[in-house]
């Protein structure tokens, strides 16, 4: 992927780590499958729900690695080849979904229900940290 040219200037240096986020996240937009949906629950709490019909907790992994939550579904190698279709409507391929979390977000929970998985997100209240700041003289 190419730099973003508001990252290119002089005048913002040592911005690396965001303009890497920012293509991660330019890249996970451009994803279309499975469906999804993002769900605010209040105070500061997320649900992402992907449609996942046909997958099982043995054919889902959810990840988390520095602040790109992945998920991804497999097919299982063994489908019936003998299966005549009429129509097929419904996909039977893997996938690989990722989002961004921005700082201090964390996964609670996942739960696969009824063809959706359900991944919730919390987002604790920081420490508030006071620190006296010494003050010095010069000369």
């Amino acid at each position: 992927m190419n730099r973003t040219m508001v990252f290119d200037s002089p005048f913002l240096l040592g911005f690396e780590h965001t303009r890497l986020l920012a293509e991660r996240a330019a890249k996970a937009a451009a994803e279309s499958y499975p469906p999804y949906n993002v769900e605010d629950r209040g105070d500061g709490a997320l649900r992402i729900t992907l449609a996942v019909a046909g997958f099982t907790p043995q054919t889902l992994q959810v990840t988390l690695e520095d602040r790109q939550l992945t998920i991804a579904g497999r097919r299982d190698d063994g489908t019936k080849t003998d299966e005549a279709y009429l129509h097929r409507g419904i996909a039977a391929r893997g996938f690989v979904r990722s989002f961004v979390l921005a700082d201090g977000m964390e996964v609670s929970a996942a739960m696969l229900e009824h063809g959706l998985l359900h991944i919730d997100l919390i987002r604790p209240e920081p420490a508030r940290l006071v620190r006296q700041i010494p003050i010095q003289t010069g000369g």
